[in-house]
């Protein structure tokens, strides 16, 4: 391993990764292994909903003094939640690792979730809401999921829906916190030119005094996906559509041959194959791409393109060609080892990010219990096989894909 990784394990069970590295900027968060899909049935939208409140008022800070607690100094305090982790991170100027460290304990440890500010808040989320569903770029996004993973916790919306959020109250949220924002179930990562050992015994010092109950996840794998080919009509000028297919969680050694196939049809490069065959050759739409979303025990591959209603039907039939042509043969050796080449140049190209890359490092410990860094993500890219990404196309084939379309 990099010797400028180091991970502890503090007494209680909290895991905390360190990156020594030389800079003007440190950058430190905590990631939970909960999200909007161990929430109860009663009560969606509830980690998101915590997520924005646990900086609203804990037993010392009021919701203005923790927002400004990192701004006074030119940093930033922020948070995101998703189906299965929620995030709450800070950068500043390097040297106010302390004040980081201590701010993120005090809201994760002590939120006390006043009511009035829950109220307030309730309405934030619901202009959210109301925002979200006039953009059916990205919405359409949630409709499939909702048809993918039917019958499961993966199903609904991470905001919820309006009459659920305005249902939650501050037992909830402390509910919530209290039986997942636990030591063994989080990780605590710092990016910083600070020693590890030093940012360790800062951690310690403010998060030692974490001893709640070992976190009991609820988690049902989702049911078997029941293919669908659906229009709805949005009244919308543009169609947004995604062809997409179910396939294996994120601890599937195939992911390295699906993230591969993934870059090279969709990926975010203007050479990809869809791009070039839909937007370059043709003009059909202005955008096309594809993502890969991977759960604990479950995934989606997603294509999505937007275009002209009267092109939806020729979009799709491109992308089947595409699809069926991955499945039905092995790359020729030359297209494959450009393939792998872009893909590694990518992952170097990112990991200049160093905040995107420190909470990689979060996420690696809290998922894998091992660091997974860009050398590891390149070396199990070279090891893939043509066959490998052959095998992983079937999975996508025209066949088994769904498709939804909001018009």
């Amino acid at each position: 391993m990099n010797q400028s990784y180091r991970v502890f394990t503090l007494s209680n069970g909290l895991r905390v990764v360190c990156w020594h590295v030389k800079g003007l900027v440190s950058y430190i968060g905590a990631v939970v292994n909960a999200g909007s899909r161990d929430e109860s049935d009663s009560c969606h939208g509830l980690a998101h909903f915590v997520e924005h409140t646990v900086f609203k008022g804990t037993a010392k800070r009021r919701g203005w003094q923790i927002s400004s607690r990192m701004e006074v100094v030119g940093g930033e305090l922020n948070a995101y939640t998703s189906k299965e982790e929620t995030m709450v991170y800070t950068n500043a100027p390097a040297g106010y690792e302390e004040r980081a460290v201590e701010l993120l304990s005090d809201i994760i440890m002590s939120s006390g979730f006043p009511e009035v500010e829950l109220e307030k808040e309730k309405e934030v989320v619901v202009e959210e809401i109301k925002s979200y569903l006039d953009s059916p770029a990205d919405s359409v996004y949630d409709e499939f999921e909702e048809l993918a993973y039917a019958g499961s916790g993966l199903s609904h919306n991470i905001l919820g829906t309006p009459e659920s959020v305005k249902r939650l109250s501050g037992s909830d949220c402390r509910g919530f916190l209290d039986r997942f924002y636990t030591p063994h179930n989080m990780v605590v990562y710092c990016c910083s030119p600070l020693p590890p050992e030093k940012l360790c015994r800062l951690v310690e010092r403010y998060f030692s005094n974490m001893h709640f109950p070992a976190c009991r996840h609820d988690r049902i794998a989702p049911p078997a996906m029941c293919r669908f080919d659906l229009k709805r009509d949005r009244g919308n000028h543009q169609a947004n559509t995604i062809v997409g297919a179910r396939v294996f969680g994120r601890n599937d050694n195939r992911r390295y041959a699906l993230f591969l196939l993934n870059n090279y049809l969709g990926g975010p490069c203007m050479n990809s194959r869809l791009n070039r065959e839909l937007r370059e050759k043709r003009g059909y739409v202005y955008t096309v791409d594809s993502n890969v979303s991977l759960m604990s025990d479950s995934g989606l591959m997603l294509i999505y393109f937007g275009s002209d209603p009267a092109s939806v039907g020729k979009c799709r039939k491109i992308i089947n060609a595409e699809l069926d042509r991955m499945a039905q043969s092995p790359l020729s050796a030359s297209v494959f080892e450009k393939m792998k080449r872009q893909y590694c140049g990518q992952l170097l190209v990112s990991s200049d990010h160093r905040e995107n890359r420190a909470m990689s490092l979060g996420k690696s410990i809290l998922y894998y219990n091992e660091i997974h860094d860009i050398s590891t993500a390149a070396e199990r890219i070279m090891d893939v096989r043509a066959e490998d990404v052959r095998e992983v196309a079937e999975l996508l084939s025209p066949s088994n894909c769904s498709c939804l379309t909001l018009i």
